[in-house]
């Protein structure tokens, strides 16, 4: 009866164990899979040619998006303008990547794209020089941001111009935000206040 009660007792820790290590394995696996990728490790240059580390912006919330000139969102300019004035002093940036991917739509050098924004919208936030978002030579930071491996939670390519991804303190995606979506809409709003809570 004691063996018969000691192989009881181990059949019981067993199966205690073997139940723990599942259930840890299972709330693990999600939780990793929920979060956004690591994108501030980049170095890019901005509109006037410097290079810039994006490293120098963890700390920050930031919104990083790829904007166009001749776009019908093109007026969205001035919702991100709007946005950086509201939040410029509370650890939050904006990196706007303009893009000539879709239709055209941004066709210029990049003097002419920062003459146009500042002459049209007076953007203060920080602009850098045109890239690609998508395709065989897209930039290494979009490559990342849409990778379905890295960025699994909000990769997916990018479909037009205003595609917006927010980062949080840490570096990592917090939320992406369809181009129609405005920057100042409700729903962006609530995330970066939620981030800068942090």
């Amino acid at each position: 009866m004691k063996s018969l009660h000691i192989s009881n007792t181990v059949i019981v820790v067993l199966s205690i164990l073997a139940i723990c290590g599942f259930m840890i394995s299972v709330t693990e696996v999600p939780a990793a899979a929920a979060e956004g990728a690591a994108v501030l490790e980049h170095k890019v240059k901005d509109i006037d040619g410097n290079e810039i580390e994006l490293a120098q912006y963890k700390g920050k919330v930031v919104m990083i998006v790829n904007v166009a000139s001749k776009c019908g969102l093109t007026p969205q300019y001035t919702d991100l303008v709007t946005l950086h004035k509201k939040y410029r002093d509370r650890d939050f940036a904006i990196l706007a990547f303009p893009a000539n991917n879709f239709a055209g739509q941004e066709p210029g050098t990049n003097e002419e794209i920062k003459q146009f924004c500042q002459l049209n919208y007076n953007v203060e936030f920080d602009l850098f020089e045109k890239i690609s978002v998508k395709g065989e030579d897209i930039a290494p930071l979009y490559k990342q941001l849409t990778s379905n491996e890295e960025n699994s939670t909000f990769g997916g390519d990018i479909k037009w111009n205003f595609d917006k991804f927010l980062v949080g303190r840490d570096g990592r995606v917090v939320a992406r935000f369809e181009p129609m979506v405005k920057p100042t809409a409700g729903e962006i709003i609530s995330v970066i206040e939620a981030e800068l809570a942090r």
